[in-house]
C-alpha cells in the first residue's frame, strides 16, 4: 500500500543497521506507526537534517505488515524550537503519544492539539498549564474523557468551594469512596480544568496529581524516561 505525503511530526527515532533509521511517526491521517528510513545515517543522506522532532513533516511510505519504509520527506512548516525544560515537555508529550496511541488508529484532533501545544510551548505561558490541557485533550481523545462539571454520584454541577474525590474511571464525588481508588481535588480545580484555565498554585498542583495517577493508569509500571530527564534537569538546574 502507498500512503501519499501528508502531515507528520516524528515522535522518535533510533538507529537501525549499518545505515538506516526507525522513525516512530504520528500522522494526522494515519495515527502512530513505525517507518524505515533507509539510508538515512549515510554522510550525503540529503533528508537526515529533516528527521528530527517538533518539525511539522510532509511523509510518504509504503507499508507491507506491521512497518512501513519511507519514500518521501519535506518540510510543510514550522520548525519548533525549544529548549530547556520546554524541550523536555516535548519529550514527555512524544512518549505518552508513543506508548498509549494504537498503531493506525487515526486522531486527527489530536494532531491538531499536538500542534497547538507545541505553539503555545514557545510562548511565555504556564508551562504546566499547557501540559495539563494536552494531558486531557489526550485522555479524551482515547476515549478516556475526564468527568470535570458534575458529581458522578448525585448529578449535581461541581461547586466551587467544595472538595471532591475524583475516582479513577468513573469520576468526582463528594463523598469518600470506600472501595475505589481516588484523588482529593477542590471544585475549584475541577471547574479550572474544565474550562483550561488553570493557573493558580493549588489548582496546578491538583491537576498535576490528578492527570499523573490516571495516567499512570494506562501506562502501567514502566517509569516515563521524560520524567528521570526532568528530574536530571532541575536538579542541574538548582546546582
Amino acid at each position: 500500500m502507498k500512503i501519499a505525503l501528508h502531515p507528520c511530526f516524528i515522535l522518535h527515532q533510533r538507529h537501525y543497521r549499518e545505515t538506516s533509521l526507525i522513525l516512530e511517526v504520528f500522522s494526522r491521517d494515519n495515527g502512530k506507526l513505525s517507518l524505515v528510513a533507509r539510508g538515512a545515517k549515510k554522510r550525503n543522506a540529503s533528508t537526515r537534517p529533516l528527521m528530527q522532532i517538533n518539525q511539522k513533516l510532509n511523509i510518504a511510505w509504503t507499508i507491507r505488515g506491521e512497518m512501513g519504509t519511507l519514500t518521501a520527506i519535506e518540510a510543510a512548516g514550522t520548525n519548533y524550537n525549544l529548549s530547556g525544560s520546554r524541550l523536555i515537555a516535548s519529550f514527555y508529550m512524544n512518549e505518552l503519544l508513543t506508548r498509549l496511541l494504537h498503531k493506525y488508529e487515526p486522531h486527527p484532533e489530536l494532531f491538531d492539539a499536538y500542534e497547538n501545544t507545541l505553539t503555545l510551548l514557545q510562548q511565555p505561558l504556564n508551562e504546566e498549564t499547557i501540559l495539563r490541557v494536552f494531558e486531557i485533550q489526550l485522555l479524551q481523545s482515547l476515549g478516556y474523557g475526564l468527568v470535570l462539571d458534575h458529581d458522578v454520584n448525585t448529578g449535581m454541577p461541581i461547586a466551587q468551594n467544595q472538595f471532591y474525590y475524583y475516582q479513577i474511571d468513573f469520576g468526582p464525588t463528594a463523598s469518600s469512596p470506600r472501595d475505589r481508588e481516588s484523588v482529593k481535588i477542590s471544585g475549584e480545580t475541577l471547574l479550572a480544568l474544565a474550562q483550561k484555565t488553570i493557573q493558580e498554585p493549588l489548582q496546578l498542583q491538583e491537576a498535576k496529581q490528578l492527570t499523573r495517577r490516571i495516567l499512570k493508569n494506562h501506562l502501567g509500571a514502566k517509569p516515563l524516561a521524560s520524567r528521570k530527564l526532568f528530574n536530571a534537569y532541575l536538579k542541574n538546574q538548582s546546582g
